[in-house]
């Protein structure tokens, strides 16, 4: 039982204690968790799916989508995706992770139903048991005895955006879940008896480490809600009786809109720290939260690479400096010059990081593994420094990812969806400050010599080809894409060449 892997977070715990609650189902135990993974094991492999494949979970958020994922992960790996892709999207992801089968709701009408068919991947209908218990469900009829997977096993499987290629296969494997459960558990002080409202989509790393495993990992409970909803957040709040909830900046901000007009409510929750991560946290709104719901903020850093967490800032007695994002909280973390030199403290360089809850690298791709990796430190993308009391500041970012409200969005994506326009000769997609979302989407793009293309027309396209959050806000139609000094294309410049920047 000290094995480092996903099953024995789950299999340690009090049978009597609730695991996951939902809106309209009973509470599911651990005993009955634990049955269900023991049960979905033996399915699995009583169906010729074995301990190293992978399994695609498309489910809306809500308990079936919590269970599955700790069901599958305790037994193969598990690959959840963004149930609102569209069809272009799923052939991508399938074809790039290859899983044994595509796990969807019962009647499913989404998309990935249909590129699964095409692909030749069998697709697996969850099937309730009729008991009522939230998130409780089978998969097959046929079931065998099973492996046990290892700590070195994959348990879980994502993809990173990447700007100049196609976006990065993240393997995650048993240790580093178990770890960083394990780490993000202690930095918050989690015990058994607290219980968080899930507002975090769960095919994200966010929600499925620091949310659900996190709680898992301490005999914890989770309300697994049906998505965010900031006009139901308080009172879903105050129904389960929350002790905690962790989310993205545009969150905080849509609850603090609500809270304003129900400062009652809001203290009335008692709540004994709330938690922000996957964006950078605006002070004032770090200063209005702790405010308003009159408890600790905890903002922290983490990436899909780092199965989530690497920085908090501590709970009370000790500080939490708005602006920063605390200190190392599971990982080793420093910064490190260009010729791979640690810096000293104050000392502005490039965020890195190792330890147990670390990727070992990205898959099938040997030139991102050797750009990322310095003598057995992770480079992050990420430039920032430590203050004198080893606070983090992050400064900027290395990389040219589009961070829209902790939606992480490649801009090559984008591109390539755009030029595949028959109008469109090229399109250069970038990021640009926005008050709300920390940053959104802009474009520059060259029509093709006499052909026409209105702004409707390429947000219309864009409609059928991306998810929505993908889509540009803004559209620069330009006869030449601004190059930097050398001919190559610097996104990073567009938009202060496009008068974006404040």
């Amino acid at each position: 039982m000290n094995s480092k892997i996903v099953r024995n977070i789950i299999e340690t715990q009090n049978d009597n204690r609730i695991s996951i609650t939902s809106e309209s189902s009973s509470p599911l135990k651990f005993v009955d968790l634990k049955s269900l993974i023991e049960r979905i094991s033996k399915q699995l492999s009583g169906n010729g799916i074995n301990n190293k494949d992978r399994a695609a979970i498309v489910l809306p958020n809500g308990p079936y989508m919590a269970t599955s994922f700790l069901a599958i992960s305790s037994y193969m790996s598990a690959a959840p995706l963004n149930p609102n892709y569209k069809s272009e999207e799923f052939e991508f992801y399938l074809e790039d992770l290859k899983p044994k089968i595509v796990i969807v709701e019962k009647n499913s009408k989404n998309p990935v139903v249909e590129v699964a068919n095409k692909l030749k991947i069998p697709v697996c209908e969850i099937k309730s048991d009729g008991n009522n218990l939230s998130g409780d469900f089978n998969l097959f009829e046929k079931s065998s005895n099973y492996v046990l997977p290892g700590e070195d096993h994959e348990a879980l499987v994502l993809h990173t955006s990447g700007t100049t290629s196609r976006p990065k296969i993240v393997p995650l494997t048993n240790k580093n879940i178990f770890s960083s459960a394990d780490n993000i558990s202690k930095s918050l002080n989690l015990t058994d008896k607290d219980h968080c409202l899930n507002i975090m989509p769960l095919f994200h790393i966010h929600g499925l480490i620091a949310v659900l495993a996190a709680s898992m990992k301490v005999g914890a409970s989770v309300c697994a809600s049906s998505g965010f909803n900031a006009l139901k957040f308080l009172d879903n709040a105050k129904r389960e009786k929350i002790t905690w909830y962790s989310g993205v900046p545009t969150m905080h901000q849509a609850i603090l809109m609500r809270a304003d007009k129900n400062l009652e409510t809001a203290k009335q929750l008692n709540l004994r720290f709330l938690r922000s991560s996957s964006a950078s946290l605006p002070p004032a709104v770090f200063e209005k939260l702790n405010k308003v719901f009159n408890c600790p903020v905890i903002e922290a850093y983490g990436m899909t690479e780092a199965t989530h967490q690497m920085t908090s800032n501590p709970l009370p007695p000790k500080s939490q400096k708005p602006g920063f994002v605390g200190i190392p909280a599971g990982p080793e973390v420093c910064i490190m010059d260009t010729n791979n030199k640690i810096l000293n403290q104050g000392e502005e360089g490039e965020v890195c990081i190792r330890g147990e809850n670390v990727t070992s690298g990205y898959e099938n791709n040997p030139d991102a593994n050797k750009n990322s990796f310095s003598n057995g430190w992770f480079r992050t993308g990420d430039q920032g420094y430590f203050d004198k009391d080893g606070y983090l500041k992050i400064s900027g970012r290395l990389k040219e990812i589009i961070n829209k409200g902790g939606e992480k969005i490649s801009p090559l994506e984008v591109d390539n969806i755009l030029m595949d326009h028959p109008n469109i000769e090229q399109a250069v997609c970038f990021g640009y400050e926005d008050k709300m979302l920390g940053e959104d989407i802009a474009t520059a793009i060259i029509i093709k010599e006499g052909m026409k293309c209105t702004e409707d027309d390429i947000k219309i396209y864009a409609n059928e080809k991306l998810a929505k959050f993908k889509i540009p806000k803004k559209i620069f139609f330009v006869n030449e894409i601004p190059k930097g000094a050398t001919g190559k294309l610097q996104r990073n410049t567009l938009a202060k060449k496009f008068g974006l920047v404040n």
